[in-house]
């Protein structure tokens, strides 16, 4: 087989395992599902539209959570417009699109926009899923095209300021099966 086409493999299984890595749909504002946020401290400015929670602050819908050190919640005539998160780090969580494990990611900074259907995973970046790791100083996930984009940062002297991916191994299952029958298993 070619170069080019063992790149090209490698490169489109990279690609399709980002997607599975990524968060779905985030916040869901066509579900019946309310988001029910808790704080420490809140500060809502109805003429604006604007709603601060700082402390210990925790937002949940369904099996979807974020907790950080501050939330801003925007609400337009249309409801909920755009949530800005940051923390040491703040963390989003929701069940994996697959149904099996959870989609586990945090930053300094994360923001959530329906307008743009955009989540964007801003300083010190981390998206992990059953042991698949993708990290970056920036990552956008557009939850309507299904598509990760990641930027690296400068170069700190730990690590580069590039983008990283960690992919697992398709099945653990099929390794464990495959050195119990060739005889490299250690029980032997």
């Amino acid at each position: 087989m070619k170069p080019e086409t063992n790149r090209y493999r490698s490169l489109l299984a990279a690609l399709l395992t980002v997607a599975m890595i990524a968060p779905t749909a985030a916040f869901d504002l066509d579900s019946d599902t309310p988001i029910k946020v808790t704080a420490d401290n809140a500060r809502l400015d109805d003429g604006q539209g604007i709603a601060t929670y700082t402390g210990t602050v925790e937002l949940e819908q369904g099996d979807t959570r974020l907790s950080a050190d501050r939330v801003v919640l925007y609400r337009t005539e249309g409801g909920l417009s755009r949530i800005e998160a940051s923390g040491t780090p703040a963390r989003y969580r929701q069940p994996a699109r697959d149904g099996e494990g959870e989609t586990d990611a945090r930053a300094l900074n994360i923001t959530w926009s329906a307008t743009e259907s955009r989540l964007t995973f801003e300083r010190e970046a981390v998206i992990e899923q059953n042991g698949n790791l993708f990290r970056g100083n920036v990552i956008h996930y557009d939850t309507a095209g299904r598509v990760v984009t990641a930027e690296g940062g400068a170069d700190t002297g730990e690590g580069g300021g590039r983008v990283e991916m960690v992919i697992q191994p398709r099945s653990a299952d099929r390794r464990t099966d495959r050195q119990e029958t060739d005889g490299s298993s250690e029980s032997q």
